[in-house]
């Protein structure tokens, strides 16, 4: 049924679909049922703490038998810079006056941890079926550390020459990240966000310059999609945007409000929650102060400053200054149950390639 089957035998799932993991937006309750599914269920741990990630593992584990995906971020945590905090929460003193917020009264700190060597004794004790990173990977020796797990490992590429290095530092296989992908860029080579390709100009060249299987992310959200990026060599698509609709996802009331209203030409990369770019739907504090400034802190650090605006707008009903992540076929999503979605993606899909001779 399927022109390459090698992600579908290496993660033993049955259909070639991969839920992204959506941090802020998911519990393990999405993983499952499209795990359940056939596809293979994502939990972001990003956001989580020690014991969140454990607890939404068991979750899982409890509710099913079917692969799960355990995804860290892998960035390197930055120094302070009190001075340049300083200055990004002076750029927002407006909107607190407007807000009546006391910026005095916001807390510091990253918001966002890295993986560590005590989550990899999570890992080895938890044996997921496959653990994901975002912005390359951890160091070599906690790397190592986590394949004793026994879990296969994958990692986002937003260029070949990222992908390249992936397979190098042994990588079981690639996400090809389109710029279309709505979330955080997984860019860790460098920082050239303007000129990264698309996903139907990038999975090809990836797909040709690696041995490993790939898969194909951003900007696909329908059959069309799934069918489009299969005939372009991947293995598998990583699907995010397209289930955040779904009564599973923990999508905020305000973010589902602006994807039904979504249209093509209203997302944005933006660094400006952050520190790091992502896109997003297009919302008031992107329009007015930009959607990338050279001001911001450095990742995580950005988010700080900006979460009393979001909690206080939030509680108005705005998404004004919310990170409304999506991609830019957001306004294709459906609202329909998780496990519907992954089976009608992937039998729709298949339809299309056999009308194409596959």
């Amino acid at each position: 049924m399927w022109p390459d089957r090698r992600i579908i035998d290496l993660l033993g799932i049955e259909l070639p679909i991969v839920q992204a993991p959506m941090a802020g937006s998911q519990t393990a309750e999405l993983a499952i049922a499209v795990s359940e599914a056939g596809g293979l269920g994502s939990l972001p741990c990003a956001m989580l703490g020690f014991d969140q990630v454990r607890a939404e593992m068991d979750i899982f584990r409890q509710r099913s038998a079917k692969p799960l995906n355990v995804n860290f971020f892998c960035h390197v945590p930055p120094a302070p810079d009190a001075a340049r905090e300083a200055a990004w929460k002076k750029r927002f003193s407006a909107y607190y006056a407007e807000f009546g917020i006391d910026p005095a009264s916001i807390p510091a700190g990253p918001g966002r941890a890295p993986f560590d060597e005590r989550l990899c004794d999570l890992m080895l004790e938890k044996k997921p079926a496959v653990i994901s990173f975002h912005f390359g990977l951890p160091e070599k020796k906690l790397l190592n550390r986590a394949r004793g797990s026994g879990a296969r490992i994958i990692s986002s590429a937003t260029t070949v020459e990222e992908a390249r290095w992936l397979e190098g530092e042994g990588c079981d296989a690639i996400i090809a990240q389109g710029n279309e992908a709505g979330g955080h860029r997984g860019i860790f080579l460098g920082d050239a966000i303007d000129s990264q390709p698309g996903t139907f100009a990038l999975v090809p060249q990836v797909v040709d310059a690696v041995k490993l299987p790939v898969i194909a992310a951003g900007g696909i959200a329908d059959a069309r999609g799934v069918a489009a990026a299969l005939m372009l060599g991947a293995s598998a698509v990583q699907i995010g945007t397209a289930y955040l609709l779904c009564p599973e996802a923990k999508t905020s009331a305000v973010h589902r409000a602006a994807l039904k209203a979504a249209r093509d030409d209203r997302t944005a990369l933006t660094n400006l929650f952050t520190g790091r770019p992502a896109r997003g739907l297009v919302n008031r504090l992107m329009r007015e102060v930009g959607p990338m400034s050279d001001a911001a802190p450095k990742f995580p650090l950005a988010a700080g400053a900006i979460a009393p605006l979001r909690a206080k707008a939030e509680a108005q009903g705005s998404g004004d200054f919310s990170p409304l992540w999506a991609g830019q076929t957001a306004a294709l999503t459906r609202d329909m149950p998780a496990g519907e979605l992954t089976k009608k993606l992937a039998s729709e899909a298949a339809e299309r390639l056999r009308g194409f001779g596959h």
